[in-house]
């Protein structure tokens, strides 16, 4: 199965930015060890990591001309605020995984509300790192 990680914006400061709450590894920390679970679970690992709405949902809608079958999604705050996001994971008629590093339901309350969770098939929020790893071992209850 081929699946894609996007990332939104910020998200490319990981391992400096809030360690405390997002850890200390950089996000190609986490992809390498994410992409090698992915090799043992027979799963295609691509990623991409944006600050740009539009490079996001540009990666949404050719995900399918590009042979993805589901994609894992961390939005950064595009979560809680970008109606063209929601539109755009809609649109692409693939699975899309939402999965935070952080418990937003326990932090600030703008965090508290995300605009893509109707749109998505699930969420995983609160486990670090750890998230994007549970989201492979998710494919095959997604994919059904």
């Amino acid at each position: 199965m081929n699946v894609r990680y996007l990332f939104g914006p910020n998200l490319g400061a990981l391992g400096r930015r809030d360690p405390e709450v997002y850890g200390s590894a950089t996000l190609p920390e986490i992809m390498d060890e994410v992409r090698a679970r992915g090799d043992a679970l027979g799963h295609v690992v691509s990623w991409m990591q944006s600050d740009h709405e539009g490079a996001l949902i540009e990666a949404l809608l050719t995900a399918r001309d590009d042979a993805i079958d589901a994609v894992i999604l961390n939005a950064g705050a595009l979560t809680h605020s970008s109606y063209a996001l929601r539109d755009a994971i809609e649109a692409c008629g693939l699975p899309v995984l939402e999965v935070h590093m952080s418990n937003v339901a326990a932090r600030e309350r703008f965090r508290r509300n995300s605009v893509i969770s109707d749109v998505c098939v699930g969420s995983i929020v609160g486990l670090g790192a750890g998230g994007y790893h549970l989201a492979l071992e998710a494919m095959p209850w997604i994919m059904r």
